[in-house]
């Protein structure tokens, strides 16, 4: 195959194998690596022209992936896939390198148009609809998530909240 180099970074097999084989249809050239340590082997190999990154992979977070990713060819396009999106992760992952940040479920063509226009839309229109209580509540839980390495006891504690209550939370909208 002659086309673009992709490396998909997910730690969930049966989405990385759909993903994998919807790429490789596209006519990709598609390496999977699950953590950090199978695309630090991978990257060994070859230094790939795209990237796909989970920001969750197992009880870890993909922010170091990107970070070795760009840090490897800052050229590189990285979009970021996230089931639970943040404003502060979505500022962190950008920061490091990725070149757009998205929510799943994506698809290939919602992950293949953000490698098409890498560069931020100026004329991008604002909303009017201020964040909800709860959106900023589901915001710090993440961002506290992240920051403990998903550890649900510390994240409770550090919130001032009960564990009991953090996990109901969390069972109505999971992190995935």
């Amino acid at each position: 195959m002659d086309g673009p180099s992709l490396i998909l970074v997910e730690d969930d097999e049966t989405f990385a194998r759909t993903l994998q084989r919807s790429f490789e249809r596209r006519g990709y050239r598609v390496r999977v690596a699950a953590d950090i340590t199978q695309l630090e082997n991978l990257l060994e190999v070859e230094i790939p022209e795209r990237a796909v990154v989970d920001l969750k992979l197992a009880t870890s977070s993909g922010l170091p992936c990107i970070q070795m990713l760009h840090a490897r060819d800052p050229a590189m396009l990285i979009v970021v896939l996230t089931g639970y999106a943040s404003i502060s992760t979505a500022v962190e992952a950008i920061k490091l390198g990725a070149c757009h940040y998205l929510v799943k479920p994506s698809n290939t063509d919602d992950i293949e148009a953000a490698f098409e226009k890498p560069a931020g839309d100026p004329t991008t229109p604002l909303t009017n609809r201020a964040s909800s209580i709860k959106t900023h509540e589901w915001e710090m839980i993440n961002e506290t998530l992240a920051a403990t390495g998903f550890n649900i006891s510390e994240t409770a504690r550090r919130l001032g909240m009960h564990r009991r209550t953090l996990a109901r939370k969390l069972e109505k909208r999971p992190v995935k």
